[in-house]
């Protein structure tokens, strides 16, 4: 595969509620069309080649807004997971999740784990949402799991380097991030896969996420084709 090509693109989906109060809407308008959006953006990830495509979904700081709020979220969680299930089959995506999702309700749950066993044999772009995700949290997880082999004398304390901890991950299985997109104007990555971006590049729009087109998404994937990836080196 080239190196000048995205392969694995992360997309942090920023600006919903600030683009329903644009447009005289309520927060959860917002949210909605967002959700739609990501339809629409599957597909060009599809025609561009894009391998992998994680999505920045819910966050573990998200808990901290407005109860009405995350009960309109996961309201909108349960119906997306189920209408995805038709574009995912008939667009041969595999369908993952990153994130501690026992806190969810079971309704949810078993909606996850539904779409993730009805296109566990599909093999085109594998989409991940993010869901009750954070990267400290990550990196703190995978840390106590490799100290308790340590203690287990699973594993030697030389035998830990970047590999090793890599695969106690939740991407243990994916390559890391060579594209990161944020709409919405902010210039931050906000606790998202802090270890897998490390060498990735950003790619910064002030659109918020309802109006993020798959032309977007092509103009973000010619930028990186244009910069030289140097991973420390000259």
């Amino acid at each position: 595969m080239s190196e000048n090509f995205p392969y694995h693109v992360a997309i942090i989906m920023d600006g919903n509620g600030r683009w329903a109060k644009q447009q005289g809407k309520n927060r959860t308008y917002g949210h909605y069309i967002g959700s739609n959006v990501v339809d629409k953006i599957v597909e060009a990830a599809i025609e561009e080649g894009v391998k992998y495509l994680t999505l920045y979904t819910f966050s573990t700081e998200n808990w901290k807004r407005p109860k009405s709020e995350i009960r309109f979220l996961m309201f909108l969680l349960k119906k997306q997971l189920i209408k995805k299930r038709e574009l995912f089959l008939r667009k041969n995506v595999k369908f993952n999740v990153i994130g501690d999702i026992d806190v969810f309700e079971d309704e949810i749950k078993e909606n996850i784990n539904q779409l993730i066993e009805i296109t566990e044999n599909n093999t085109g772009l594998r989409v991940s949402l993010a869901l009750n995700y954070g990267g400290r949290y990550e990196i703190v997880r995978a840390s106590k799991e490799i100290a308790r082999k340590v203690k287990e004398g699973l594993i030697e304390p030389d035998e830990i380097d970047e590999k090793l901890f890599a695969q106690h991950l939740y991407t243990y299985d994916m390559p890391d991030v060579d594209l990161l997109i944020r709409t919405g104007g902010e210039k931050r990555v906000s606790n998202f896969l802090l270890w897998q971006i490390s060498y990735g590049e950003f790619v910064f729009f002030d659109k918020h996420w309802p109006e993020f087109s798959s032309d977007d998404l092509k103009v973000a994937i010619e930028e990186f084709k244009r910069r030289k990836r140097k991973f420390g080196g000259l």
